[in-house]
């Protein structure tokens, strides 16, 4: 039974539980992200109804957002510890029908075919510790080019959430095209770890980059974050040199020697994807606000080889947008996204469908509509990716 349906056949029996206390159930809605501030706004403000009548308005406008949000409701009303203590009705009423909780090493439902329902075989084994690199290039100050404000929050915000899963996360600053590729050639075959002093490698140490503290080694799954300006299907060094996504990304295939083959390979990159000589992309210009920025970025392109996972900040021809203080919009709700599903058990296809949805919501103006961003992703990964907080 689809998330859905499970709310539209227990919605008088939900709704008289949360006619309790109207007000918690609508802030949680709405710290959860299910619902916009103006629609906040506007259930909380509605006239000529009673606590029962704001209710069922709630139910309504969430069940009218679609599968996604409904599931999120109900993981919202089966999870949270304010929640549960307030309105202890719900422990009485059938919420568990449909899989709102995946678990790490648990895949399957009634609903699947027999040959899906693989278990642990149907998710990636990340058993090694740590489990595996997480390296940042961090493109802050270019030559010919304008500064990336707010990309050390971006860096930082990454370094402390992947840190948090088990990665250990090693960062290389200001690279040239040159360097990018030819530091991205050397993290994915190890072979010669002396190449690593050119690109003076940092490690995350607690809460800071310090120098790099041993050598590092492969484990059950690699991400690579890249925060630059670029162009279409290419993102920048700091000396205008590109790289494209497709030759980053081929850099990782899969070889009877890679320490990565048959693994998890996740590139996660903070660029735009406007067209060459388009820097803002079509329908973009003088839309702006003075504290956002865009990186002139890349599209996604992505191999034919299997295990990875490719997201970008925006879709195709257009900028995304990056606060000078407070980083970007993508890497925010990615690293946000992330502490929120991975204690649950989210794999991170879900994750980042929720990292599109969140930033598709954002207006980088005071006029609706005419500054907005949608993240994209794509996957080759054969199983479901299960990150798990680490509490070595």
């Amino acid at each position: 039974m689809s998330a859905k349906s499970t709310l539209k056949c227990n919605k008088i029996a939900i709704q008289q539980a949360l006619c309790g206390d109207y007000k918690l159930i609508l802030n949680k809605v709405c710290e959860r992200e299910l619902i916009t501030g103006r629609e906040y706004n506007n259930l909380k403000s509605i006239n000529k109804e009673d606590v029962e009548g704001h209710v069922i308005e709630l139910m309504d406008k969430i069940m009218n957002k679609g599968e996604d949000t409904c599931q999120a409701f109900l993981d919202l009303l089966q999870t949270d510890e304010d929640v549960k203590e307030t309105y202890p009705e719900l422990k009485k009423i059938k919420l568990k029908d449909t899989c709102l909780l995946p678990k790490p090493v648990q895949a399957s439902s009634d609903d699947l075919p027999q040959e899906s329902q693989m278990g642990a075989k149907d998710t990636y084994q990340l058993n090694s510790r740590p489990t595996g690199l997480c390296v940042i290039v961090n493109n802050e100050i270019f030559t010919h080019s304008k500064p990336r404000p707010g990309t050390n929050k971006d860096a930082e915000s990454l370094a402390k959430v992947f840190s948090w899963l088990g990665f250990r996360v090693l960062m290389c600053k200001d690279q040239t095209g040159d360097q990018m590729d030819r530091a991205l050639k050397c993290f994915a075959s190890l072979s010669d770890l002396s190449q690593l002093q050119e690109f003076s490698v940092q490690e995350w140490c607690d809460s800071g980059f310090t120098d790099l503290q041993e050598a590092p080694k492969h484990g059950d799954a690699f991400v690579c974050c890249i925060l630059s300006h670029g162009k279409k299907g290419e993102v920048s060094g700091i000396d205008g040199e590109s790289l494209s996504i497709k030759q980053i990304t081929k850099s990782f295939k899969a070889t009877d020697q890679s320490a990565l083959t048959s693994k998890p390979k996740v590139f996660l990159i903070q660029a735009c994807q406007a067209k060459p000589g388009e820097p803002g992309g079509p329908g973009q210009r003088g839309v702006m606000e003075k504290d956002l920025q865009s990186d002139d970025c890349s599209p996604l392109t992505i191999p034919e080889e299997a295990d990875v996972l490719v997201g970008m900040a925006t879709v195709e021809d257009y900028p995304a947008f990056r606060h000078p203080k407070d980083g970007s919009w993508f890497i925010e709700s990615v690293c946000k996204q992330l502490r929120s599903g991975c204690p649950r058990g989210d794999d991170l296809y879900t994750i980042l469908t929720r990292v599109n949805r969140e930033v598709a919501q954002k207006e980088a103006t005071s006029k609706p509509g005419e500054g907005k961003q949608l993240p994209e992703f794509r996957s080759t990964l054969c199983h479901r990716l299960v990150l798990s907080p680490h509490h070595d």
